[in-house]
């Protein structure tokens, strides 16, 4: 891995496919080591740029909409996969309208954050901002955590501690009411996309209520038993969406 101020990046850049990865709050680049190596095992460049107000990048507009204006540049080139979780999830949907349209992509949401109500709302702001008040070790998030791995668990505590308080205010405050679902309206004739919530039952953030029903090249399923951090938990099961060349018989 090459980690930049703006970005970390996995693979060669000559690679014949690309992949560009968008983390979530108080997240960072880094968190999506797991899925990148991955990726580039399977002949990927992989991008992975931090989001304004992540990894010491400060700002003082944090709405959706500037988020992904921020990330604009990186639309300058065509992706066979795009992948975005949680806040991630809602700003790669703000992208997808200035894709260039010159290959099929496939596009992953993980547990985006697409409609939240107040309550949620009060209720995620609160935890995150416990999070960044008390940033906990690695050990406790493994601890929690057990099918994490450790780095994992290190990004989780290295993205929490490069987040603020104000950060974490500003994005909740700035982007209310909080709802995105609107934005399939406008997915690009060249992208499908497929949501994998996690389970309900473990704290998922994104409901099959969330997700329009007619719009074409777009699926959406519930990961049983998987909460909000899929990508630490079921790199398999994102990995068995994005197609891969099958080997010869």
């Amino acid at each position: 891995m090459c980690a930049s101020i703006s970005a970390s990046q996995w693979g060669s850049p000559t690679a014949s496919r690309r992949a560009l990865l968008i983390h979530g709050l108080t997240m960072s680049s880094s968190s999506w080591e797991g899925v990148a190596q991955l990726l580039a095992a399977e002949g990927f460049f992989v991008v992975a740029p931090n989001l304004l107000g992540h990894a010491w990048r400060r700002g003082t507009d944090y709405r959706v909409s500037t988020l992904a204006e921020d990330l604009r540049p990186y639309m300058d080139t065509s992706y066979d996969v795009i992948i975005g979780h949680s806040l991630g999830g809602a700003v790669a949907l703000s992208l997808l309208p200035f894709l260039p349209k010159t290959k099929e992509t496939t596009v992953i949401f993980l547990d985006p954050a697409l409609e939240l109500t107040d309550e949620i709302i009060e209720m995620t702001r609160d935890m995150f901002l416990k999070e960044v008040a008390n940033v906990r070790p690695a050990e406790e998030h493994m601890a929690e955590n057990p099918a994490w791995s450790r780095p994992d668990c290190i990004s989780r505590a290295l993205g929490v501690s490069m987040c603020d308080r104000t950060v974490v205010e500003e994005i909740f405050r700035q982007n209310s009411p909080w709802s995105f679902s609107g934005l399939f309206e406008k997915i690009p004739p060249n992208v499908k996309i497929t949501v994998l919530a996690s389970d309900p039952e473990f704290g998922a953030i994104c409901l099959l209520e969330h997700i329009p029903r007619d719009v074409e090249r777009l699926n959406a399923r519930v990961l049983t038993n998987i909460g909000h951090w899929i990508q630490c938990e079921r790199a398999d099961a994102i990995m068995d969406v994005i197609p891969l060349p099958r080997a010869k018989l």
